[in-house]
């Protein structure tokens, strides 16, 4: 091997050495529907594991629903739980779209909208931290929605408010 090759050697390994110590800045974790109707009775538990306590994060819900969905918002009891703690709910109303417009991202005829839950970023605890989502709408079967998740992403504020 020349010489001339060992310093970008040396750089490339300490590059790829640093960027597989990072944490992902986002985890993502949906559940999906069968027959993409949400019963009422169903409260999607997800569990998101946190490594990374240093940094605050912003919590999204994530929604996809068709173009046929008949509603303008979701009505849900969204429920945190840490590992070893209580439940914390709070009924939350995620919007969805206004005078036949939606406000997520469209592909066809599916609708993907993030919906920022907490106001100020938060400190997430190490290890798993789950997430309880309970319908509240009039129907018991919610249809046309075809997966609901929830998405931790680290603050680009970085700041608790």
């Amino acid at each position: 091997m020349k010489r001339q090759h060992i310093p970008f050697l040396m750089v490339s390994l300490i590059a790829l050495g640093i960027t597989a110590c990072i944490q992902p800045t986002a985890s993502e974790k949906t559940v999906s529907f069968k027959d993409h109707t949400w019963q009422s009775a169903y409260k999607p538990w997800i569990d998101i594991d946190v490594k990374d306590t240093a940094g605050f994060y912003d919590i999204y819900a994530v929604v996809r629903h068709s173009d046929n969905f008949k509603y303008n918002n979701l009505i849900l009891n969204y429920y945190f739980i840490a590992l070893g703690d209580s439940a914390k709910m709070q009924r939350i109303v995620l919007p969805l779209g206004e005078n036949n417009h939606w406000y997520g991202d469209t592909v066809e005829s599916t609708i993907e909208t993030r919906i920022k839950i907490n106001k100020a970023p938060v400190k997430l605890p190490y290890g798993k931290n789950s997430f309880i989502l309970q319908q509240l709408m009039p129907t018991t079967a919610l249809k046309h929605i075809l997966n609901i998740g929830i998405s931790i992403e680290k603050s680009k504020d970085n700041l608790a408010k």
